[in-house]
């Protein structure tokens, strides 16, 4: 039988992570729920192949502040102290349960989970607060251990459990794109934006995306780089 120990989980699209991390990865919220862009996608290995596991994920606070960002500058900056929790939730990857087998044979990918700022939400959402800096983690967590696994509790921690988390995947949340470069490289590289790259060379098919994209417009007095 492998041991936890074992385990390791490898980050897919790690280069692209990057490129968002050197500039300061924003994800908006919404209401409604949002999917991500870059979607948490991991490789795991070292599991037991006859071993029943859940693959989980959270988002946690990587701080107690919140920011603003600063448009002359292109930075962010703390604002003051974060606002207070939220809800705790859990996406348990709706492929579990499933054996360590199963499991490393695929791209294990949260590409379905949304993010919201509705405290209120009942759609298994995961609940954020706006302006916030949050990092992802990925739990690893063994059948005999998932008794207290629920998606409105914390995870649980124990021998049973090991989680992995990937510092080019932190980001900050948002209502709406505050830096320009991160809104071009999401419609660039972002396959549902396809339409808008190809009809959109043009200012309008830019607008439009960038309307699709919750994108901020400055007031016409601030200077805007092009």
């Amino acid at each position: 039988m492998s041991s936890m120990e074992e385990i390791q989980v490898e980050l897919q699209c790690a280069d692209l992570w990057k490129r968002f991390h050197d500039i300061g990865t924003e994800m908006i919220i919404t209401k409604a729920g949002r999917r991500m862009f870059p979607a948490m996608r991991v490789k795991i290995t070292g599991l037991d192949p006859h071993q029943q596991y859940y693959i989980a994920m959270d988002i946690v606070p990587v701080d107690n502040k919140r920011y603003r960002y600063v448009y002359h500058s292109s930075k962010w900056m703390v604002a003051g102290n974060a606002d207070s929790p939220v809800p705790p939730r859990v996406y348990i990857h709706p492929d579990s349960l499933a054996s360590g087998d199963t499991w490393m044979r695929q791209v294990v990918s949260f590409d379905k989970l949304k993010l919201t700022n509705n405290e209120l939400d009942d759609q298994g959402h995961i609940i954020l607060h706006s302006m916030h800096k949050y990092q992802p983690r990925v739990h690893v967590i063994r059948k005999d251990f998932s008794s207290d696994l629920s998606p409105t509790k914390p995870v649980p921690v124990g021998d049973g459990v090991k989680t992995f988390n990937f510092p080019e995947t932190v980001f900050t949340t948002v209502t709406a794109y505050q830096n320009q470069q991160i809104t071009r490289l999401k419609i660039d590289r972002n396959p549902f934006a396809k339409g808008f790259r190809d009809s959109g060379r043009n200012r309008t098919g830019l607008e439009a995306i960038m309307e699709t994209y919750a994108f901020w417009r400055p007031p016409t007095h601030t200077h805007t780089f092009t």
